[in-house]
């Protein structure tokens, strides 16, 4: 057990901090290139920019954009990723196209919205729903640690702040609540007896 546990925290440890050197050297990239990789931002209601929902999550747009968003990245990604990478890539790809496919949706005419903060505000709302789709104790007490940490973020889902996508952070907050009932642990088929909390 205690070896297993071992190669968890190894394992979601090493995921967060590939995915997030992953973005610095995009960064990095495009920097060096006179800002050519923020065409892959999303731009509303283009049928062709819906390529560029999955790809608009790892690009930003300088590298102070980038910095706000790695720490957070890193804590709630390395959380979200203990329970199994391949979890947390289902998680993080139902975050990512549910955010991105918001703001294609949603966001205002001649808008360019790229960055992980989507990704952020979908694993902060996982962490604190997970617990009680999966009906762990345990879980339920991380995403109350969760909620009193970064419980703030939670004005970014409001309009009050020029050239931030509230949108991109709003559908990202819905995909982490879908993503806890899309990954939970306690699916199972139809009509069986609801797990015990455990």
């Amino acid at each position: 057990m205690a070896s297993e546990s071992s190669f968890r925290v190894k394992a979601a440890a090493q995921l967060i901090l590939l995915w997030v050197g992953l973005l610095w050297v995009l960064e990095a990239v495009d920097q060096l290139s006179g800002h050519s990789l923020d065409s892959f931002g999303i731009e509303p209601r283009r049928t062709g920019e819906l390529l560029d929902v999955v790809p608009a999550s790892f690009m930003h747009f300088g590298f102070d954009h980038l910095a706000a968003n790695t720490v957070p990245l890193l804590v709630l990604g390395f959380m979200a990723a203990l329970r199994g990478t391949g979890r947390f890539l289902l998680v993080a790809m139902t975050i990512i196209l549910v955010s991105g496919l918001g703001v294609w949706i949603t966001a205002p005419e001649h808008s360019n919205t790229a960055g992980a903060s989507g990704l952020v505000f979908g694993l902060f709302g996982y962490l604190v729903v997970r617990g009680f789709v999966d009906r762990r104790i345990t879980d339920v007490a991380l995403g109350g640690v969760v909620a009193v940490l970064y419980g703030s973020i939670l004005w970014g889902v409001v309009p009050t702040t020029d050239g931030v996508s509230w949108q991109g952070h709003l559908f990202g907050l819905i995909g982490g609540v879908l993503a806890a009932f899309a990954a939970s642990s306690t699916r199972g088929t139809v009509g069986a007896a609801k797990p015990s909390w455990h």
